[in-house]
């Protein structure tokens, strides 16, 4: 489709959608007039099929309660009127149970799709604002950087070394450079190089672009109504219960076709013995279980955005508990990423200038002329904004400057020091943008007819392009061998204390520039990281820091964050510190045995990022890497858990990642591991609880039948247990809180079963317990030999406060129930006392009585069962008391043996 802006200049673009090229949209009723006609900036399917037509499909899907309607119309044929009731009403109930459990789980992964708004930089009345891209009209000014996503389709009206990425809507590998002349009206999609379509990505330079299209109205809003929506694949957890499922569920059917055959040749009704089968099918195989795993993943994740830790891929939740190194970035993860200049160096100086904290009002530094040449090279070279922060921006920040930490650093130096800002005094002509592997940023400037090239970054890289120096007073030097070593050791020395060293030059000639000085920023380290490290350390996780400062800024960060690192600096970096250049040198072997043994990388690229996880992977470790540039993005990816930094990381990082942090903090990552190990151990107690209740049911019927006995539990009761084995007290397992003493074990391996041997015994010993006990009710109470509705009643409540019990001992596979608390998971607590309360409906309201064959049982009767089915509970403390008491006796043998 032709798109007529493609031939409008700027100023026509603008005309059209009455809008300013500087200033953007300014009357807010307009803006407001424009949301209700165009909608939000959106793209969303609505679901044509009702809730209620999603409900009625569970009926026919799923052949086991095609079965049980096929019995209730033979009950009906046969006259069982009643009968064919009670079957009738247990489907319904079973039914309704697993849809609010699949409608849950569905509504929970949802809920993750909407936890990561896409934010955009909008100009509106000439202030720069942060805000969420769904709220963007027609007409509104977009500002582009490296990194950011394109929230719509914008006529680009200024570019500099603009390229964007197109791949995902045009096929093209190569990115396109952008810029703001008109072209011709017709051209293909590929080749309107005037134009950002939203979702590609900014991978070069910056820009700005007037939005022409939102939502559906889009290039990629077309595509996307196009294509039908497809069923989101199962993550590596759900295709394992899946496979566990079918095994049980085979294992099952086998059992059942057995308890149902010894039935018929025992003279048992065969309508009875049907039903009865079908029923066992339906509680003994769980076919809820990879529902409840995606329900106890979903709320797992809903629970680590609330620590401000928000997972994009179920899948990670997995990885999560199994990460045993950490590979974290130094600005703005371990440390605050609020710059603030402490020191400034005039080459010349014998001590550089301490610059006091902002919060002093006793600042008192004279500007000299050479201060004023560093300080107005570093606010020319600058991309630093003024910006005001609505209500919705995510940045929690009053700063009035929004741009790069350095930049906004250099730019407040500035202000202190009474400089305005220059740069409206100068014509900026060019632009050589910052990058990790250049690690400088230049410009070239025009002031008084003189083009002049202004410089700052990394010391090495723009000490290279220097012949000259100037000093205190402003009067420029030679820069020979020995200044050159004088500015080194002064930049060794501030980089000593944990400073960032900034270098700033400028110049008429761009390779023989005068290098003006030094600046040493601090970044301080962020609350409770120095804790967080320790807590990941004693768990086994090892903690790497990459970074691209210099080796001894990093050395000295890394001690200060109580790291591994020895309190001799050439020790340190001897042997537990390395850069990146001498990373280059070394061979593939080399590389591993580097990376087993280091804790910083300095001076490092993305390209060494890749080069130490693919390192570390190949030691079996599983990494975690955190990232927040365009040039991050395929280490993010390769990681096993790839972290983007939620306030200062690029849109490129966060869709390579598998979590983002919205802090930005490195605190942050310890609750998602911790919420990742809880999560697998609530995985396994649920499942423990759902094995244990269905091998019991299965063999407290077999046992019936291999015996001659009559069934101690009829379809209803066996179908009522499937309601509580896969309803809520399930789930409530699913939900219980992290247990204190998670982030003291290990790392679980990559590859662990989820059935293991340990968790096998548990099933075992429990179902041994339920059906002994229950089996022993049903004799005792079977008296004369006839079957009555009190044996039934007995029976069928003493199986079902079993489950109750088990499912308190379930909560945890190590600690007891009384250390954790009874009442400390309120929604189990709710999921019991709803079980509860249902049973006792069941057993005392008539119209129940009469479905599922039940009478009303005594306050003494209620009390003995009880006093039984306590017994699963207390066998259970005992193994736990047991196997508590054997590692600590372990624990003190090893502690004797090492001091001995």
């Amino acid at each position: 489709m032709s798109n007529p802006y493609l031939s409008y200049t700027t100023e026509q673009t603008c005309s059209d959608l009455d809008t300013d090229v500087h200033n953007g949209l300014s009357n807010i009723q307009e803006i407001t007039k424009r949301h209700a006609v165009y909608g939000d900036n959106d793209l969303t399917v609505d679901d044509n099929e009702s809730i209620i037509v999603q409900f009625l499909k569970q009926f026919i899907q799923d052949p086991l309660i095609l079965l049980l309607f096929a019995s209730a119309a033979i009950s009906i044929i046969l006259g069982n009127i009643d009968d064919a009731f009670s079957i009738a009403l247990a489907i319904f109930i079973v039914v309704t149970v697993g849809f609010v459990q699949e409608y849950r789980s569905e509504k929970s992964l949802e809920a993750l799709n909407n936890l990561v708004p896409h934010y955009c930089n909008v100009i509106r009345s000439g202030v720069t604002q942060h805000m969420v891209a769904t709220k963007l009209v027609p007409g509104d000014l977009i500002t582009l950087q490296i990194g950011d996503r394109v929230p719509a389709d914008l006529r680009i009206v200024d570019a500099v070394e603009f390229e964007i990425d197109e791949s995902n809507l045009t096929g093209e590998t190569n990115p396109r450079k952008k810029f703001s002349e008109p072209l011709m009206a017709n051209l293909p999609l590929g080749e309107r190089n005037n134009m950002a379509y939203m979702g590609t990505l900014v991978r070069h330079g910056h820009g700005r672009g007037i939005v022409v299209a939102t939502g559906a109205d889009t290039e990629f809003g077309r595509v996307f109504l196009t294509v039908r929506e497809t069923e989101k694949p199962k993550t590596p957890l759900q295709n394992s219960m899946d496979y566990l499922g079918k095994q049980l569920s085979a294992i099952s059917l086998i059992g059942i076709a057995i308890i149902v055959l010894v039935g018929f040749f025992q003279g048992k009704n065969w309508l009875e013995m049907l039903t009865i089968g079908v029923s066992l099918a339906v509680a003994a195989i769980p076919e809820g279980l990879p529902i409840i795993v995606t329900v106890t993943l979903a709320l797992g994740v809903l629970r680590m955005s609330k620590k401000r830790a928000i997972v994009r891929r179920l899948p990670s939740v997995e990885t999560l508990g199994s990460v045993n190194v950490i590979c974290s970035d130094k600005t703005g993860t371990l440390t605050m990423n609020h710059m603030t200049v402490t020191k400034m160096y005039i080459p010349g100086m014998h001590t550089p200038c301490v610059i006091p904290d902002g919060d002093h009002l006793d600042f008192s530094v004279d500007k000299t002329v050479g201060m004023n040449k560093l300080l107005l090279t570093s606010a020319l070279c600058n991309n630093s904004k003024r910006h005001v922060n609505k209500p919705e921006s995510i940045l929690d920040t009053t700063n009035p400057w929004a741009g790069f930490p350095v930049d906004v650093a250099l730019i407040e130096c500035c202000e202190r020091f009474g400089l305005n800002d220059p740069r409206s005094l100068y014509t900026r002509l060019s632009e050589i943008p910052f990058n990790s592997e250049r690690k400088y940023m230049s410009i070239i400037a025009h002031y008084n007819s003189t083009k002049t090239t202004f410089m700052k970054g990394a010391m090495e890289q723009v000490l290279k392009h220097c012949a000259y120096y100037t000093d205190n007073a402003g009067t420029q030097h030679e820069l020979t061998s020995t200044m050159r070593d004088e500015i080194r050791k002064h930049e060794m020395d501030m980089a000593k204390t944990g400073l960032r060293i900034i270098a700033a030059a400028s110049g008429i000639l761009p390779n023989k520039l005068v290098f003006h000085g030094l600046f040493g920023i601090n970044d301080p380290p962020r609350p409770y990281v120095r804790e967080s490290i320790q807590q990941l350390m004693t768990g086994g996780v090892r903690i790497i820091m990459i970074t691209g400062d210099s080796i001894v800024t990093a050395v000295s960060v890394a001690r200060a964050l109580g790291m591994a690192i020895p309190s001799s600096d050439q020790e340190a970096i001897q042997n537990y510190a390395i850069t990146g250049d001498q990373l280059d040198e070394l061979d593939d072997s080399s590389v591993r045995d580097v990376v087993s043994r280091a804790v910083v990388f300095a001076r490092t690229t993305p390209h060494h990022k890749m080069k130490i996880v693919k390192a570390l992977q190949s030691l079996d470790d599983v990494v975690a890497m955190t990232g927040d540039g365009v040039n991050d993005a395929p280490a993010l990816k390769l990681a096993d858990i790839g972290i983007a930094m939620g306030r200062q990381g690029t849109d490129v990082a966060k869709e390579a990642a598998d979590m983002i942090l919205t802090d930005d903090s490195f605190a942050t990552i310890l609750h998602a591991v911790e919420e990742g190990k809880g999560i697998f151990n609530n995985i396994r107690n649920f499942i423990t609880f759902q094995l244990s209740t269905s091998v019991a049911a299965l063999s407290l019927i077999a046992i019936s039948s291999l015996f001659g006995l009559q069934n101690p539990l009829n379809a209803m009761q066996i179908l009522w247990i499937n309601i509580l084995m896969d309803g809520p007290p399930a789930q409530s397992l699913g939900v219980e809180t992290v247990d204190d003493d998670v982030m003291m074990k290990p790392p679980r391996p990559r590859n662990a079963p989820i059935l293991t041997v340990q968790l096998l015994k548990r099933v075992l010993l429990s179902a041994f317990i339920i059906v002994l006990v229950t089996t022993l009710v049903f004799k005792v109470e079977m008296k004369d030999g006839q079957v009555t509705a009190r044996d039934t009643t007995m029976t069928f409540t003493c199986f079902v406060l079993f489950d109750m019990f088990n499912a308190l001992s379930c909560r945890s596979e190590t600690k007891s129930v009384f250390k954790l608390g009874i009442f400390s998971n309120r929604m189990f607590n709710i999921a019991v006392g709803g079980s509860l309360l249902g049973q006792t409906l069941v057993i005392y309201m008539p119209l129940f009585q009469k479905i599922f064959q039940t009478e009303a049982l005594g306050f003494k009767d209620i009390v003995t069962l009880i006093i039984c089915t306590s017994s699963v509970l207390w066998v259970d403390e005992l193994r736990k008391w047991y196997h508590h008491r054997k590692g600590l006796i372990r624990t003190k043998s090893n502690y004797i043996l090492g001091n001995v």
